[in-house]
């Protein structure tokens, strides 16, 4: 469709380039905000500016926070003896939303995908390699089990299989969560219930 004005398809094609935003959603979002205030509409603006500003990778798990470190990891209460192993920041959700889990938690930042050109270099695994090697730390510092909560797919246990293989010469032991899950489901849209019986009844992981 043919705008009105360069401006308007300047903010419609930058809206579309969100996921799941198609040329018609971004439309009516930049009409909507078009009929805003200023004001509102610099508040919408600053708000996206401060959080890309002040939000970063927490040094430990990868998890996002806008501290030193995430407040998962500065929380003392939680496990330090379980890391629980996830794809991404939404699937660190869906699990925390079970209150169920009360671990640590390492952030891969995706899967490998050769198909998609992701391999082991792009991922954040020689951080978790080194969160489970003791270097000297004490006993109740150094996890004991690491949890694979990776996504039921190829790339999913492509990646479980090449951390298992880092992780050989460890001590710590290793488990996978139950498929509750369907074959090529993403942990975050399976529903409370799965997760938490999928995290109760995890298995040692075996390849």
């Amino acid at each position: 469709m043919e705008l009105p004005s360069r401006l308007i398809e300047a903010a419609v094609d930058q809206m579309a380039s969100l996921p799941g935003v198609g040329r018609r959603t971004a439309l009516r979002l930049v009409l909507n905000l078009l009929n805003r205030s200023d004001e509102q509409v610099d508040a919408f603006a600053e708000s996206f500016q401060s959080m890309k500003r002040g939000i970063h990778a927490c040094p430990q798990c990868h998890n996002l926070t806008e501290a030193e470190v995430c407040s998962i990891c500065a929380d003392s209460a939680r496990n330090e003896s379980l890391i629980c192993v996830v794809e991404d920041i939404r699937d660190l959700l869906a699990l925390e939303s079970t209150r169920q889990y009360h671990g640590k938690y390492h952030v891969l930042g995706g899967v490998i995908s050769p198909m998609d050109g992701i391999g082991p270099n792009d991922l954040n695994i020689e951080t978790l390699v080194r969160r489970i090697a003791s270097d000297g730390k004490t006993n109740k510092e150094t996890p004991t089990e690491v949890i694979f909560a990776l996504p039921a797919t190829m790339e999913g246990e492509t990646t479980a299989f090449y951390l298992f293989r880092k992780l050989a010469n460890s001590e710590v032991k290793v488990t996978v969560i139950a498929r509750g899950l369907a074959i090529g489901e993403d942990l975050q849209h399976a529903d409370e219930a799965t997760l938490v019986q999928s995290l109760r009844q995890r298995l040692p992981y075996t390849t």
